[in-house]
């Protein structure tokens, strides 16, 4: 029987290695390259080794850049799994539970452009927002849009976007947890913090440890929803203080406003990669637990 796995493994295995070398390996081994060079996209390449490190770790821009991408990792990250977990609490034990779960998953599936459209339509001075306030009788609301305000925003939103995914995940997690056991609680009187902590965390702390796998790969990368709120009809793209390191490392290969900077935008790429593999190292190490069996 061995055997005959072993020889499926090629077929099997092969075309996805493959994939995964052409799309993935050689790109990032052809960006870190890149990143110890100085090169404008055309023409010859200029060895710099570390300097372009050197510069990125200098350059205010980009520090305010990566601060940004932290708070979207841990703010918004800890307030999706908050709310996720809250959510799963209420809804194991609700009639209709499968139809919520398909109406909290549907902001997952639409596109960062309709939201981007969305959020200039009601958070305008003459928005829809603005004018449910009126009515209460606040006058003055804050500028939802203004420069200072648009990144709290766009964590809000991807707060909306992301629970319901993570809860969907969250739940599927429970649901394959034997009845008897919450049966067992019941009887013993545990409330849904004790019915949390006691079953529902350690029977899925493998799937929470997915899920914030998923969420580290993912706050790391993100960037549409940052260029659309930013406002990507401006010239150079959003303002500064929305920035995410993706959204620098856009910005410094194809911002259009200067000569490209690939070294530069490869070094910044290949800082985020890094950022990704020490967190999710950590991130499996923290959570390493012995299966539990049910």
């Amino acid at each position: 029987m061995d055997r005959e796995r072993r020889k499926l493994l090629i077929p099997l295995v092969g075309p996805a290695f493959v994939f995964y070398t052409v799309l993935f390996i050689i790109p990032s081994l052809a960006a870190i390259w890149i990143s110890f060079h100085k090169w404008a996209g055309a023409g010859p390449m200029e060895f710099v080794g570390f300097k372009n490190y050197v510069r990125i770790a200098g350059d205010e821009l980009f520090r305010h850049s990566f601060v940004n991408t932290l708070k979207l990792l841990f703010v918004v990250g800890i307030i999706i799994f908050v709310v996720a977990f809250a959510l799963t609490l209420v809804l194991r034990d609700m009639w209709g539970k499968g139809a919520v779960r398909s109406i909290i998953f549907f902001p997952h599936l639409v596109n960062a452009l309709v939201y981007g459209a969305l959020a200039g339509f009601i958070f305008n001075p003459n928005g829809l927002v603005n004018k449910i306030l009126e009515v209460f009788g606040i006058d003055a609301p804050p500028a939802w849009l203004a420069t200072d305000n648009i990144f709290m925003l766009i964590m809000a939103t991807l707060v909306l976007t992301m629970t319901g995914y993570y809860t969907t995940i969250l739940m599927a997690g429970v649901d394959r947890i034997p009845p008897s056991l919450f049966e067992d609680c019941a009887l013993a009187g545990a409330n849904a913090w004790q019915r949390l902590r006691y079953v529902i965390l350690p029977l899925t702390w493998d799937v929470f440890g997915t899920c914030a796998v998923l969420w580290t790969i993912t706050s790391v990368k993100i960037f549409e929803v940052v260029w659309l709120f930013g406002g990507a009809a401006t010239e150079g793209g959003p303002p500064i203080q929305t920035w995410t390191v993706a959204v620098y490392t856009f910005v410094t290969a194809f911002g259009g406003t200067s000569i490209p900077a690939y070294g530069m935008a490869s070094a910044a790429s290949i800082i985020s990669l890094l950022l990704v593999l020490v967190l999710v190292v950590l991130l499996r190490r923290l959570m390493r637990r012995e299966a539990l069996e049910f």
